[in-house]
């Protein structure tokens, strides 16, 4: 892997956690460079999954399905961290009218 595409794979990555934390409903509780993290890392396994589904990943233009197999990766990634991310104790009583 060259230096561009470990570049673009981090761009390409910040990009599918932000939309990720669109398309979740609701509001994350997580910072937005965790989001970003977890974007990268979705990019990487997606491609991964795509190649091992068969997909193509090698192609002259845009890879779409690739493309689309990595955002539903950082979807569930980002729901999972925001969900262990928003159950830390935080020693704060929320809802309870004191």
């Amino acid at each position: 892997m060259t230096i561009t595409g470990i570049i673009s794979a981090i761009v390409i990555g910040a990009i599918i956690g932000a939309l990720a934390r669109l398309i979740l409903p609701g509001r994350q509780g997580i910072p937005i460079w965790l989001t970003i993290v977890v974007g990268i890392v979705a990019a990487f396994i997606g491609s991964f999954v795509a190649r091992l589904i068969g997909l193509p990943t090698d192609t002259d233009g845009v890879d779409w399905l690739e493309l689309l197999v990595q955002l539903v990766v950082a979807v569930i990634g980002v729901a999972a961290v925001a969900g262990a991310y928003g159950s830390r104790g935080t020693g704060r009583s929320v809802g309870r009218g004191v």
